[in-house]
């Protein structure tokens, strides 16, 4: 992601993933006259992928998963990076941080709510996305991977705070 960031031309930007692809060949198109100078993230939905094994919660929701950019994303990953586009802008200074193997969107992602930067959440489905994806993985190390980022662009008082909350998510996956 970071080399494409550093070949970009464009004002935005936006990153799809190997196994995802776009929702229709209409949806730039419709997504564009969302992308104004004045908002630095546009973040719409995505439809997985799923099949019977998959979680309750993704199954409950047909699939679609809408972005949400508010205090929840404190508690879990709730903007992927195939619903949002980025101004490129917000690149200029910081990149991904690759020092997280999965997580390093996430990471981004709380770096910028924490600066409060503006965001338009639209109601677009912008691609489809596999299920299965290296983040759906659940394994204890993710959930370690969680609590250091969330601990470093937060406080280390909150470590015992995110070291419970991943726990417990962690406990849910595998039950």
């Amino acid at each position: 992601m970071n080399k494409g960031i550093a070949l970009s031309k464009g004002n935005w930007l936006y990153f799809l993933g190997v196994d995802d692809r776009l929702i229709n060949s209409l949806v730039l198109e419709k997504i564009a006259t969302e992308l104004k100078p004045n908002i630095d993230i546009v973040s719409g939905k995505i439809q997985y992928h799923f099949t019977e094994s998959d979680s309750r919660q993704i199954k409950k929701s047909k699939g679609v998963f809408s972005s949400s950019w508010t205090w929840k994303l404190w508690i879990k990953n709730t903007v992927h990076h195939q619903a949002t586009f980025y101004q490129r802008r917000l690149f200029l200074n910081r990149q991904f941080d690759t020092s997280y193997n999965v997580l390093a969107d996430y990471e981004f992602n709380l770096v910028l709510f924490k600066s409060r930067k503006k965001v338009k959440v639209i109601s677009n489905i912008i691609a489809f996305c596999s299920s299965r994806g290296v983040s759906k993985n659940y394994n204890w190390s993710l959930y370690q991977e969680e609590i250091r980022l969330k601990t470093k662009t937060s406080t280390k008082l909150l470590w015992t705070f995110f070291y419970i909350i991943a726990f417990l998510k962690f406990l849910y996956k595998k039950t």
